[in-house]
C-alpha cells in the first residue's frame, strides 16, 4: 500500500490527522547481525513478535509472568452469537455506516467469544447473546490509561512533558507494558478503573480484584462503550481526544490485527483500535481482544480459547466478526 499523507485535522469529534499504517504487514527483513552480545540477544527473546524469538514463541504482551494472578472466570459454553436484538430496519434519515448489525455465525470455535456494536448516531447497542459476559482486557485497556491520564492532567492544569508523550506513545502503538504499569500506579490503579466505568456508562465491568491493569474485567458491550467514550471526547477530554485517536490509528505489529484486517487499506487507515493478547498461565487460555473505532460505530470482540492455539486464532474470530458485519452494511446498502 502506498504511503499517503496525513490528512488535515477536521470539524468533526474523532476524526483527525493520522500517521498511516503504510506496510505494517510487510514481513521484517534483517538485514545483518554482526557480533550480537549474549545480553542482547536474550533481550530481543522477550521483546513480543521479535525476529529472535525462540521456535514456537507467540508474541504476548501480559505483565511480568511472576505477578501472574489466579483468577476464576464465570461458567459459560461457547456461544453461536446470536444477535441480542432482531437486525433493525436502516433509518433513511441517517447516513449509512460501514458495519451493520447482524445474526454472526462462526462455525466450530474452540472456546469462548462475544461481540457488540454501537451505533454512535443512534447509542444503539447490537450483539451476541452473551454481549454483557466479561474477561480479562489485557493491553486493551491501555486505551482507557492514556486517556484518564491525559483527562486528569488536564483537569488539574498540567501539561505533560515530552518525555511523557512519547511513553504514551509507545504505550498505544507498540503495547509497552512497563509505561503502561508506571501510569496505572499513578492515575491511581483501582481509582481509575471507578471513573472509566462512571464516565463511560459502563454496566458490566469491575475493577481487577488483584489491583492490576490487565486483569481488568469488561464485557464486549462495555468494551464497544469505551469506544464510544473516547471518539467523542469524554474519555481523554477535548484537549487530548484527537491527539489519542491518531495515535490509535498508528497502532503497530504484531498489535494491528483483528477488526481492521476486514477493511481495505484504505478504509483501515481510518480506524482506531487498541487489541489485547496474553496466554493466562493458570487456565492455559489465550484471552484476545479487541477495540476498533470507525466513522459512527465501535466494535468489541473478546475471546478465549486454549493456549495451544496461536493467538491469531482470536484475531481470525475479531475479523470474522468484522466481515460479517461489513457484508450486512453492504447487503443493506444495495437493498
Amino acid at each position: 500500500m502506498a504511503s499517503r499523507p496525513s490528512r488535515p485535522v477536521t470539524g468533526r469529534p474523532g476524526v483527525v490527522a493520522r500517521h498511516t499504517r503504510a506496510g505494517r504487514r510487510t514481513p521484517l527483513i534483517v538485514i545483518g547481525v554482526v557480533a550480537l552480545a549474549v545480553a542482547g540477544i536474550a533481550g530481543l527473546r522477550l521483546v513480543p513478535g521479535a525476529p529472535l524469538a525462540a521456535a514456537g514463541e507467540q508474541p504476548t504482551d501480559q505483565q511480568d509472568t511472576d505477578q501472574q494472578p489466579s483468577w476464576r472466570q464465570p461458567a459459560s459454553t461457547p456461544t453461536a452469537g446470536l444477535s441480542e436484538s432482531p437486525t433493525p430496519e436502516p433509518d433513511p434519515t441517517l447516513s449509512p455506516l460501514a458495519v451493520a448489525p447482524t445474526t454472526v455465525r462462526l462455525a466450530g470455535i474452540d472456546g469462548w467469544w462475544s461481540w457488540a456494536m454501537l451505533d454512535q448516531r443512534t447509542g444503539e447497542i447490537h450483539g451476541s447473546a452473551n454481549l454483557a459476559e466479561t474477561s480479562t482486557t489485557a493491553s486493551l485497556i491501555k486505551a482507557w490509561i492514556a486517556a484518564d491520564y491525559l483527562r486528569t492532567s488536564a483537569e488539574a492544569g498540567r501539561s505533560p512533558s515530552d518525555f511523557r508523550m512519547r511513553q504514551l506513545e509507545i504505550m498505544i502503538r507498540d503495547s509497552d507494558n512497563q509505561v503502561a504499569e508506571e501510569l496505572w500506579q499513578e492515575i491511581g490503579r483501582t481509582a481509575a478503573t471507578e471513573r472509566m466505568i462512571r464516565i463511560c456508562g459502563l454496566t458490566d465491568s469491575h475493577s481487577s480484584t488483584e489491583n492490576r491493569w490487565s486483569t481488568t474485567r469488561l464485557s464486549p458491550r462495555d468494551v464497544a462503550r469505551i469506544g464510544a467514550c473516547i471518539v467523542d471526547g469524554r474519555a481523554a477530554g477535548a484537549e487530548w481526544t484527537d491527539w489519542l485517536l491518531t495515535e490509535m490509528r498508528s497502532v503497530r505489529s504484531p498489535g494491528d490485527f483483528g477488526v481492521i484486517e476486514a477493511f481495505p487499506a484504505d478504509e483501515a487507515d481510518e480506524i482506531a483500535i487498541k487489541n489485547g493478547w496474553v496466554i493466562r498461565d493458570n487456565e492455559q487460555e489465550w484471552h484476545v481482544n479487541c477495540l476498533a473505532i470507525g466513522d459512527g460505530w465501535t466494535i468489541g470482540v473478546m475471546t478465549r480459547f486454549p493456549v495451544d492455539r496461536p493467538y491469531t486464532y482470536g484475531a481470525k474470530i475479531c475479523r470474522e466478526v468484522a466481515q460479517q458485519l461489513r457484508a450486512a452494511a453492504t447487503a443493506s446498502a444495495g437493498s
